[in-house]
């Protein structure tokens, strides 16, 4: 039987967790609030992803997404965007000693796009390019 490469990515680690720095990928349509807002038209589609800051306060966070409520309520993110990117949550990790540190960016896309072959094609190559060029030793994957 033969493997898709699209199974579910894991690499064993021997590094404590406690010396591990941390990187968020995310799904959930998180972007600054300076940042181009994903495109949220459904004929269109976005295929795009943005570069987070790992220094980024929280409050200069928000979501946009396409999906309807019913699929992704982004009320909760919108008012605590730890719902689904747990910045504060990672730095109060560190300060507790359970990890060794926040990466120094954390990449974000929309989850819901019909522009599949671009995103596998064109998106997922380039952001896995970031994070290979990244010092993160681990990735948190979330979703809305």
């Amino acid at each position: 039987m033969e493997l898709s490469r699209k199974a579910i990515p894991y690499t064993p680690s021997s590094k404590p967790l406690h010396e591990m720095t941390i990187m968020i990928v995310s799904t959930s349509g998180v972007h600054l609030k300076e940042q181009e807002p994903f495109n949220t038209n459904p004929s269109e589609g976005d295929a795009t992803f943005r570069i987070i800051p790992g220094d980024i306060d929280s409050k200069d966070l928000m979501v946009t997404h396409a999906a309807p409520k019913e699929h992704y309520n982004t009320d909760a993110p919108n008012e605590d965007i730890n719902c689904v990117f747990p910045i504060d949550r990672l730095r109060e990790m560190v300060e507790d000693g359970d990890i060794g540190g926040v990466a120094e960016k954390h990449l974000t896309m929309m989850g819901y796009s019909m522009r599949l072959n671009k995103i596998n094609n064109e998106t997922i190559p380039a952001l896995v390019k970031e994070v290979v060029r990244s010092k993160a030793d681990a990735v948190l994957l979330t979703a809305g």
